[in-house]
């Protein structure tokens, strides 16, 4: 009975994560289309989702002390995530659009299988083969749609693939060799309290500028209060509570479902920011089920 509520808490755990990243695209897109300075708002993620999760942790006792031989770990994946993750999510989403960006962050367990290929020795499958180029179908069906890749698109495209997807590789690899000795509340507390020293000379050298009025309004701080406390602190935990309860496999279907989440908020919540057509849903829903394929076929390590 115990173990019964147990999977539904993460269930619901679960969709309650899926469904704040999925608004996090259309915040941040929010926030880059009315001019608010990149590095501004991270930084300001960065350093709200640290300081909560520093207070809380201190007084909770959740934060483990870091031995000096894997501080340089830490390091390494604080620097795959959040700080070139989210220069590749957030300058990807300046060139392309938040819906564009949350479609080919979903891929990334795509990007995980063709690793796996090289440093585990996995079989690549023909349902995963099947699921991988489904995904790269509705990836090429969404940007097609609006007649063609230009230079400026092409470039956020990039940036999403390069640097998003790169950053989040190192982080999800590293982090596996950390999470054998840390909890995950001392990963993120130090994943979050890095990122926020790896933006500030950016933030000095180019946020600065962005502290005008139109910054410290109601609709863009409530808008980075969200994304700070909701999808950086708050989700991270019951992704990993997720985790520990459902399984990779399970919980990283759930993250397939995220570009339909913002969807379905840019569609309702924000009329006019993303335009929909037939060819468009297509593409979306392609992409979705060539992720969940690729999750749901088992590996296979080579002979």
């Amino acid at each position: 009975m115990a173990e019964g509520r147990n999977l539904t808490k993460a269930y619901i755990f679960a969709i309650i994560s899926i469904i704040a990243w999925g608004f996090s695209f259309i915040w941040e897109d929010y926030l880059i289309k009315n001019n608010i300075q990149i590095f501004t708002f991270i930084f300001e993620r960065m350093l709200i989702s640290s300081a909560i999760l520093w207070i809380v942790g201190l007084i909770l006792g959740s934060v483990q002390k870091v031995r000096k031989e894997d501080i340089k770990w830490m390091l390494l994946l604080s620097a795959g995530e959040p700080f070139v993750y989210f220069l590749g999510e957030n300058f990807g989403i300046k060139y392309t659009s938040g819906m564009m960006a949350s479609i080919i962050i979903a891929t990334i367990p795509l990007f995980c299988t063709v690793v796996d290929r090289f440093l585990y020795k996995y079989k690549l499958s023909f349902p995963k083969i099947l699921g991988c180029l489904l995904s790269l179908i509705g990836i090429t069906f969404f940007v097609m749609e609006k007649g063609g890749v230009g230079s400026s698109h092409l470039k956020g495209i990039l940036m999403l693939l390069f640097l998003a997807v790169g950053g989040s590789l190192v982080y999800s690899y590293t982090t596996k060799e950390m999470i054998k000795k840390y909890s995950a509340y001392t990963i993120v507390t130090y994943q979050f309290s890095f990122g926020a020293l790896y933006f500030l000379p950016f933030f000095l050298l180019f946020g600065l500028k962005g502290l005008d009025a139109q910054f410290f309004t109601f609709g863009v701080q409530s808008k980075i209060f969200a994304l700070a406390v909701l999808c950086s602190c708050v989700c991270f935990g019951l992704w990993a509570y997720c985790t520990g309860k459902l399984g990779v496999v399970r919980v990283s279907i759930f993250s397939a479902l995220i570009p339909l989440v913002s969807a379905a908020a840019a569609h309702f919540l924000y009329p006019g920011q993303e335009t929909f057509t037939a060819l468009k849903l297509t593409g979306i829903a392609l992409t979705v089920l060539g992720v969940i394929i690729v999750q749901v076929v088992k590996d296979v390590k080579k002979n």
